[in-house]
């Protein structure tokens, strides 16, 4: 018994060993953070909280994941934490999270005739929302020939996504999608698209009464 026993403890000890050799033989790669300044900085940290780095391009049937990874950037101390500021021109979103600190994700905004700029609050917030497309949408997609429906439940076929962030009383949302490959193009009606993943990572994060400002 006692054989059997010191036979176990050595098998033991010699799988302990093997793991911290492995441990041992991890390298980390330094990871830097892209600043609007066009300044870099060595913040592990950063990166590790915004859940970022490299990342294969999407497939069509993952309708979760962006192509284009979130990451934590820094940005002029004047933004004011919680604002959420939207750059038509570079196709991104930054929610202010501290001074000088925001988180940026990759969105698609309006297609030629339906960028737009100003400010607005959050002033809805919802979950796998129900699509109500406008009726002046519905008439121009039936020039297409195609029929959108007058309401569609939320799931994962709605081209709202998993959530939803609506912007005062306009027609505009900040919402998911289940056309990821759209996300850093302008190709929706003037709402701002994100992959499922971040607006549920933005959604989660934003109060309603947040500022939102949409510019060139």
């Amino acid at each position: 018994m006692k054989r059997i026993l010191a036979a176990m403890i050595a098998t033991a000890l010699m799988a302990g060993a093997s793991a911290t050799a492995d441990a041992k033989d991890v390298r980390q790669d330094p990871i830097t953070v892209a600043s609007l300044d066009s300044a870099t900085a060595n913040t592990g940290w950063l990166q590790v909280l915004s859940q970022g780095g490299t990342r294969q391009k999407a497939k069509r049937s993952d309708i979760s994941q962006s192509p284009i990874a979130r990451e934590l950037v820094a940005i002029p101390a004047t933004a004011t934490p919680g604002t959420i500021i939207i750059d038509n021109s570079e196709r991104r979103l930054y929610h202010v999270v501290g001074r000088g600190i925001a988180v940026k994700y990759a969105v698609s905004v309006g297609r030629k005739g339906f960028l737009w700029t100003g400010t607005n609050t959050v002033s809805r917030k919802a979950e796998w929302p129900t699509w109500i497309p406008p009726e002046d949408m519905r008439v121009r997609e039936a020039k297409k020939g195609k029929v959108l429906p007058a309401s569609m439940e939320g799931g994962i076929d709605n081209p709202l996504g998993a959530r939803a962030l609506y912007l005062g009383s306009t027609i505009y949302r900040i919402h998911g999608t289940n056309q990821p490959l759209s996300i850093g193009k302008a190709m929706s009606s003037g709402c701002i698209r994100m992959a499922n993943e971040d607006v549920e990572h933005l959604y989660a994060n934003v109060e309603i009464g947040a500022t939102v400002i949409v510019r060139d």
